[in-house]
């Protein structure tokens, strides 16, 4: 099992090898007792910089060879001069040409030699001179890499496995692109971090999925877990294109003149019903979660909406189940890198978990809090666990209000029927904006003012029956927080992060790669309504969340939307809501027609976890005056800026 492979490597790691690290980390020679850290003792403007390409064994282009995946490489030198051996932190890529990484959109630029100049992000100015290897590899198809990109699939993940092979002697790198001089990792011992932001710490989970022996450690930063739920959430489309559309917009121009038959076999195994297929089957990494051998340092916007929420929760849940040790930032964000809603903490925290991980450093990381969550901006807590000790789900209930169209949301089983009409030209926002209003779009349902706050932590699940007045109808579900807070302005263009003009620096530069990086501070909004968590569906896959099918008209039909995992204190005089509607604007696309509803409130339900379970949602609702209907418009935030993009990640 995983977790008695992880009891095993920390402790021996910080004693039977405490000597060894002392001499390869530490420049004197005299005694000294156990590092803590790591410290920056090489340099890296004599670093060494090299590339190597690494045959993947796949031939996805068809050109009768084995593809090869270009591998950038820096270094420190004084190590390799010794003949000390160092741990890799490696981000594998399809954007280091296409489109750029972090908040600056930097690509890789190489000397005349073609070894790289800059890498981009501030890796290599900050690790390379405390003793690791930084490596920026360019998946299959991209760049420098033969190939072709498929997505998440085969191609993607075993030409990253390959590399993390190459570095611990189980497979072939040459010196040249079509060369037949080969290239060993004589300097590294083989221990791996991956790291990557979106599509980067995709790949990151996929390889760890593989089980890939001398993989230490993955630091998934908004990542997609499966790449059904990027496209579609129970058969809902969540864009307008598929996989197909994503590996052409990053393909090299090689690839694109050569991968053609890569391209029609995402067309055909990604059909725009929402069905599962084998493509999805292959791309799906929760369900080997029991292969994991890395640790885990999860990092994810609680607002994004690119790669949404849903990937946190099944992932973190897998990786649980299967004894894989973890830890998790959850901030206010959208699809951000830490690097630029936290930084200075996040690059002590990521310093110390790189030492810990891959140095074996006894830092005290691993008995600290699982997990950061920002509950305002900039304002962190954090829980010895994720989620925390006590949380229970807690079904709650909706029912009539006095009001009509204005429901409560309670313990208590409600009766009749409330219906809205499907209207793509609304969403979250505008639901619940009126949600103390009856409108024709949505049915609501609102508890009194909180006497106490109450913390909602992990996914909530919510069951409707609902009767179509058509043969196709989608379906949103979302939680709310109806009361002020500051935020950040997670639907800006910035997601929450506004940037600066001056820059901070973050390690050793050199004429080519500046470790000096444009300052952010947080973007923020005043508001009287926070969405909490979303769930799609289409309510034609009741029957399965794998097949959809047509819906007969006047017919009921019961099917439970899963709702994107949360971590949200709901303060006392704060309403909690919760509204089911159609089509959430901006969020999945709508169906065909426009049904209108009705939903059997005495079979719809929704199943929250709190902290403290029912007993602190009754506490928090004791004695709670009715929902208090307000006249006028609760202001949120404006609704995402553009359509949710297609891209998970391109260019920042």
């Amino acid at each position: 099992m995983p977790n008695r492979t992880r009891s095993t490597i920390w402790r021996p790691l910080t004693t039977a090898a405490t000597a060894a690290l002392l001499a390869t980390f530490l420049a004197p020679t005299t005694a000294h007792p156990a590092p803590r850290e790591s410290r920056p003792v090489h340099s890296y403007e004599n670093a060494v910089r090299e590339a190597v390409w690494v045959d993947t064994g796949l031939d996805a282009d068809r050109d009768g060879r084995p593809d090869r995946v270009a591998v950038d490489i820096v270094r420190p030198r004084e190590a390799a001069a010794q003949g000390r051996k160092v741990p890799v932190i490696m981000d594998a890529s399809p954007y280091y040409s296409c489109c750029g990484r972090g908040n600056e959109s930097q690509k890789k630029t190489y000397d005349a030699n073609g070894d790289v100049v800059r890498m981009p992000l501030f890796y290599d100015n900050y690790f390379v001179p405390r003793g690791y290897a930084v490596v920026g590899v360019d998946l299959a198809g991209t760049n420098r890499s033969d190939g072709c990109v498929d997505v998440g699939g085969r191609s993607d993940i075993l030409s990253a496995k390959a590399v993390v092979d190459w570095l611990n002697g189980r497979a072939t790198a040459y010196t040249t692109r079509t060369g037949t001089t080969r290239a060993k990792a004589t300097w590294t011992n083989g221990r791996t971090g991956m790291i990557g932001k979106s599509w980067d710490g995709t790949i990151a989970n996929g390889v760890a999925a593989t089980g890939v022996k001398g993989l230490k450690t993955i630091v998934p930063i908004s990542a997609i877990s499966s790449w059904y739920d990027y496209y579609f959430q129970q058969g809902a489309p969540l864009y307008d294109s598929g996989p197909d559309w994503l590996s052409d917009y990053v393909n090299s121009p090689d690839a694109r003149a050569t991968c053609a038959a890569v391209q029609q076999k995402l067309v055909d195994g990604a059909p725009r019903t929402g069905d599962w297929t084998p493509l999805w089957t292959e791309r799906d990494y929760v369900k080997d979660a029991r292969k994991v051998r890395a640790s885990v340092f999860l990092v994810h916007g609680a607002q994004d909406l690119n790669v949404r929420m849903k990937h946190v929760g099944q992932w973190w849940d897998a990786l649980a189940r299967n004894g894989v040790e973890r830890k998790i930032w959850l901030a206010q964000t959208g699809h951000v890198d830490p690097f630029d809603f936290r930084r200075a903490e996040w690059v002590k925290t990521l310093h110390r978990w790189f030492d810990h991980e891959l140095l074996g450093y006894d830092n005290g990381i691993d008995r600290e809090p699982m997990a950061d969550i920002e509950r305002a901006p900039d304002q962190w807590v954090t829980s010895p666990v994720w989620p925390p000790r006590g949380t229970a789900a807690t079904t709650l209930r909706p029912a009539h209000g006095e009001q009509p169209g204005v429901g409560t949301l309670g313990l208590r089983k409600g009766r009749g029927t409330e219906t809205f009409t499907d209207d793509p030209r609304s969403g979250e926002t505008d639901w619940a904006a009126r949600i103390d209003s009856a409108t024709a779009d949505k049915a609501g349902f609102v508890t009194g003012p909180l006497t106490r706050d109450l913390r909602l932590s992990g996914s909530s699940k919510v069951t409707v029956t609902a009767t179509p007045t058509t043969a196709t109808a989608h379906l949103s579900a979302v939680l709310v927080d109806l009361g002020p807070a500051t935020i950040r302005d997670y639907a800006a263009s910035g997601e929450g992060v506004t940037t600066l003009t001056d820059r901070d620096c973050w390690g050793a530069s050199t004429t080519g790669d500046s470790a000096c990086f444009l300052r952010t501070a947080a973007d923020t909004t005043d508001v009287e309504h926070t969405v909490v968590s979303r769930g799609w569906a289409d309510l034609g896959t009741h029957a399965s969340a794998h097949q959809g099918g047509p819906l007969t008209p006047g017919k009921a039909y019961t099917i439970t939307l899963d709702l994107a995992a949360t971590d949200h204190v709901v303060p006392a005089g704060h309403r909690l809501a919760l509204i089911v509607a159609g089509t959430d604007k901006d969020l999945i696309d709508p169906p065909s027609t426009r049904p209108t509803l009705t939903l059997d409130l005495s079979r719809t339900k929704a199943r929250v976890p709190f902290v403290g379970g029912a007993a602190a949602f009754a506490r928090a609702t004791a004695g709670s005056p009715g929902a208090s209907p307000t006249t006028g418009h609760l202001d949120g935030v404006s609704g995402p800026s553009q359509r949710a993009g297609r891209i998970p990640g391109g260019g920042r």
